[in-house]
């Protein structure tokens, strides 16, 4: 008999989400519109302590109006954390613009912030302009070295879209995550920390832009009776029951990101004394959500066993792990694309390995994970 399967990250619904849906039934709002979508951005805005929020379909398609927000151009460049998923850089090839990437500092596996100096002065002397905004990562919901890239940026006077899909709930020096950029980006993808089954969010202190998002997002329709259009748009709005699986979720969100960090302490405790295995730590100043725990595996401490080892060992009893990303200048796709590197992603995706996390695992579900990789070697 197959053994019941423990997923990465599976979405974890309470007792809320149901009645926001229920109520958007029994008033018939079931189109992309209505008084949820307003009231979860509301909460949401609050819950950042920022200015503004746009619910959208997705943290891409956040990514890709903050782009266009940024009157990003075919040919512009804009550089890009390396170590990261796709939907951080697919929206600049959207554009026609040129991604350039950033590798990552071995501390918090972010964007490193002297290779963003070295990138953004080679760029302007070889192109003869500066890159038309950075797109700054938060992965795995670990602070990135926010006032060294900060910094950077502002020397420079590149704007910064902050990439928290990853990282709500996390913060820096008391501040939440996604309000230290320009703009702001979240997802609320089915994996994710807290979910709307598919959607994100764009927030920012910037009224107009927020504004303006909104308006893109429903396919830029003019105030007109008919359809008038006079700019290209798209559908990225969140749909109003999405949004009220939202309005259920954010109430639970810190319950949710404690029950991601007890995950990390459990693993920890489990395998925190090996020689072998490292946990990324949390720098002072920052709050991690945890939304993954990660750890990185050392061969040769570890009798020869590697972290496709490790995983394949999982994979056969229905327990489900993965590999860190690989970093998008390794990404056929991106071949061609400037890049910055020092090595840290690369071995990042060859030794590391991301656990099940999801809030809603067992302590049976926990012990399971840990039995088969001790009986795997990892004592």
């Amino acid at each position: 008999m197959e053994k019941k399967k423990i997923w990465l990250s599976s979405p974890h619904m309470g007792e809320h989400e149901i009645k926001f849906i229920q109520e958007a039934f029994d008033t018939n709002w079931i189109s992309p519109v209505g008084p949820h979508i307003n009231a979860f951005e509301v909460e949401l805005a609050a819950y950042a302590k920022t200015g503004y929020c746009a619910a959208l379909s997705s943290g891409t398609a956040a990514i890709h109006l903050a782009l266009i927000l940024l009157d990003v151009k075919r040919d512009d460049e804009v550089i890009c954390s390396s170590f990261t998923f796709s939907g951080s850089c697919n929206p600049i090839a959207y554009l026609g613009a040129a991604p350039v990437f950033v590798d990552a500092e071995d501390q918090t596996w972010n964007m490193d912030p002297l290779l963003l100096e070295e990138a953004i002065t080679h760029r302007i002397e070889k192109t003869g302009k500066k890159p038309k905004a950075i797109i700054l990562v938060h992965l795995y919901g670990m602070p990135a070295k926010v006032n060294e890239i900060m910094s950077v940026a502002r020397k420079h006077e590149i704007p910064v879209i902050e990439d928290a899909a990853e990282a709500i709930g996390s913060s820096y020096q008391g501040k939440m995550l996604g309000t230290f950029g320009d703009m702001g980006v979240y997802s609320f993808n089915g994996n994710k920390i807290i979910t709307t089954s598919g959607g994100g969010a764009l927030i920012s202190n910037n009224q107009g832009w927020i504004s303006k998002a909104k308006f893109l997002a429903t396919q830029a329709r003019d105030p007109a009776p008919h359809y008038e259009h006079t700019e290209i748009g798209y559908n990225y709005r969140l749909s109003n029951i999405s949004a009220g699986i939202g309005r259920g979720q954010l109430m639970v969100l810190s319950e949710r990101v404690t029950q991601r960090r007890n995950n990390f302490e459990f693993y920890r405790a489990a395998f925190g004394h090996h020689p072998g295995i490292s946990f990324p730590a949390e720098p002072s100043g920052s709050f991690s959500n945890r939304w993954l725990t990660t750890m990185l595996i050392n061969p040769e401490q570890c009798g020869g066993l590697d972290r496709e080892s490790i995983r394949l060992a999982l994979d056969a009893e229905n327990i489900e792990s993965r590999p860190l990303w690989k970093p998008m200048h390794l990404q056929p796709v991106f071949a061609n694309c400037p890049a910055y590197v020092n090595g840290t992603s690369e071995k990042l995706f060859k030794d590391g390995l991301c656990l099940p996390s999801g809030s809603n695992l067992s302590q049976e579900e926990l012990l399971r994970v840990v039995k088969v990789m001790k009986n795997k070697g990892l004592q």
